[in-house]
């Protein structure tokens, strides 16, 4: 698996379909940081994602068949928490990661995908989140 930041060839905002969600980071009771995969350039690419708490209901509310049970685990786990970051796995046979049939997302480049190693030696990976987009069928 590849990260996504290598794979940009500019720093404009750009789209990514094919998303599946691999964990969700809730850094603090503000800040919500989601991983995931996408398929783009005939290779899976990874890549962290930041948005508000606004945008995560919108992606769960697109998450197909398990849309409600991930509503009701991220609610259960920000009230239960009391450790933070808090971390939300989507890996596992038991807990596959999370589809988000038909939908792009458009990001925002936060770093130079080709940021200068000398001064940090792993390369960025964060992006914001510009928009979500549905696909709807003709």
């Amino acid at each position: 698996m590849k990260l996504l930041s290598d794979a940009l060839v500019s720093n404009d905002d750009f789209f990514v379909e094919q998303v599946q969600l691999t964990a969700i980071v809730f850094d603090n009771t503000d800040d919500v940081t989601i991983w995931a995969t996408t398929f783009r350039d005939d290779d899976d690419h990874f890549f962290h994602l930041g948005l508000p708490f606004q945008a995560l209901d919108t992606l769960l509310r697109v998450a197909g068949d398990r849309a409600e049970a991930l509503a009701e685990e991220v609610a259960d786990a920000l009230a239960t928490t009391e450790q933070w970051p808090c971390l939300l796995e989507y890996t596992t046979e038991d807990s596959p990661p999370v589809p988000l049939p038909g939908v792009a997302l458009k990001l925002a480049v936060t770093f130079p995908a080709d940021a200068d190693e000398a001064d940090d030696p792993q390369p960025h990976n964060i992006f914001y989140l510009e928009g979500i987009y549905a696909r709807l069928a003709p």
